[in-house]
């Protein structure tokens, strides 16, 4: 099942890039991996998914070191990240897709020095959503933040993320796409550089996503089917 999933999505993604005159190549598809099994991300793995993203620190650390053998997997951080669970991080993904805070950044720094990690790829979460179970930096403490971690070329700021309000109409979630598209912009104007990744859209508002610009989408339901709690 989730081999054909994948085969649909990677058809909806072309499709999706072809009306906003992009390459497919261009769009990485990230598998959502909270409450999955190690099987079922074996499964997305041999279907052809590399990228895998996870929510919480305690589900990544019993469930990674299962799939050491799938060498070329790439395994991001994409929940809330507390600082007292940076030190496991550091050593599991490769990208943090959540940072919203000088603390983290601190944190971070502090950690990798420990485990003797040179380099972390990181994507800045902005606050666009009203609701207050949603994390992420305040849009106007972007800047702010920026120049903070651009001190530390430690931390590779490769673009940003947001996770918008889940609306039935996709349609209605554009203008928070929009949004973080229009804030990059702005940032590559005040830091006179590239932020290629905007990590955003999930499985039931990715297409749309794909047209105001995401590079990398982020789909658990629509590749796994419903969730098992």
């Amino acid at each position: 099942m989730v081999k054909k999933n994948y085969e649909r999505i990677m058809e909806e993604i072309e499709k999706a890039c072809e009306r906003a005159g992009r390459k497919p190549e261009e769009v990485k598809l990230l598998a959502a991996t909270k409450t999955r099994t190690p099987d079922e991300i074996r499964e997305a793995y041999e279907a052809g998914v590399r990228l895998f993203g996870e929510n919480r620190v305690q589900e990544a650390r019993e469930k990674i070191p299962q799939l050491k053998d799938l060498e070329d997997a790439e395994w991001h951080m994409i929940g809330h990240l507390q600082t007292n669970k940076v030190k496991y991080a550091v050593g599991l993904f490769s990208c943090i897709e959540t940072l919203d805070r000088k603390e983290l950044v601190d944190e971070l720094l502090k950690r990798m020095e420990r485990k003797g990690v040179k380099k972390m790829d990181v994507l800045v979460e902005i606050k666009l959503s009203p609701e207050e179970s949603k994390h992420g930096c305040p849009p106007e403490n972007v800047e702010g933040l920026l120049t903070y971690t651009f001190q530390f070329p430690q931390l590779n700021v490769l673009g940003f993320m947001t996770v918008p309000p889940y609306l039935e109409d996709p349609e209605e979630v554009r203008p928070f796409f929009r949004e973080l598209r229009r804030i990059r912009d702005k940032m590559e104007g005040i830091f006179s550089r590239k932020f290629p990744e905007l990590s955003m859209g999930m499985s039931h508002d990715f297409t749309v996503a794909i047209e105001e610009g995401a590079t990398i989408v982020r789909i658990g339901t629509a590749l796994f089917g419903p969730r098992k709690y």
